[in-house]
């Protein structure tokens, strides 16, 4: 019983949309109306309010970490805790409050994975950072951090649960940015800090 309402709770939590959120307190459109239409810190961002966009980003990141920290408190098993990390980061791509149409889960799955392994989710903040510096293209450093996360999971622990949580978020990931991949080939996906388009 305590292990199903944790992962309902971490669900729930998951499916707290930052996004629209931020866009109310400031003011904005519904990020879903416009850019990419994503409910998603990236998204917000095209918005041209950098305010809305960092409340979004620490917000959609902090619920990854906050269901993760409280299951460990809790003294729940390590199996236990990386499926609350599961439960949580799909409630994010699949929130009940936004008839199950959610972001792509960036934010969320840094803030989940540096509650498990704070140098895990350092190391793979790095990639993402690296590759969106380099090439401005947040989508691109999503999908290159997505499938370095397990690789280091790997090194650093072998195949533990942890690591099975791990890629199974990097595919989700990968999964939830197939039309941006489209996109990126085409030479028509959007950099970073571009505006919106109506």
């Amino acid at each position: 019983m305590q292990t199903a309402l944790a992962l309902i709770a971490a669900y729930l939590l998951g499916s707290v949309p930052f996004a629209m959120i931020s866009s109310k307190v400031f003011g904005l459109a519904d990020p879903r109306t416009y850019g990419s239409g994503n409910p998603g810190a990236t998204n917000v961002l095209r918005s041209g309010n950098k305010k809305a966009a960092l409340m979004t980003l620490i917000g959609d990141a902090l619920k990854g970490t906050l269901a993760v920290v409280i299951a460990q408190q809790m003294g729940l098993s390590a199996t236990v805790v990386a499926l609350v990390a599961l439960a949580v980061f799909i409630g994010h791509l699949y929130p009940i409050f936004l008839k199950f149409k959610g972001g792509k889960g960036v934010a969320t799955a840094a803030g989940v994975l540096l509650a498990l392994d704070p140098l895990l989710g350092l190391a793979t903040l790095g990639v993402w950072l690296l590759v969106a510096y380099v090439s401005r293209y947040s989508s691109l450093a999503a999908l290159c951090a997505a499938g370095a996360a397990p690789i280091i999971s790997a090194l650093m622990h072998g195949a533990t649960h942890q690591t099975i949580v791990v890629g199974l978020l990097g595919m989700a990931l990968i999964g939830k940015h197939w039309q941006n991949i489209q996109r990126l080939l085409a030479g028509q996906e959007s950099r970073i800090g571009s505006k919106k388009k109506a």
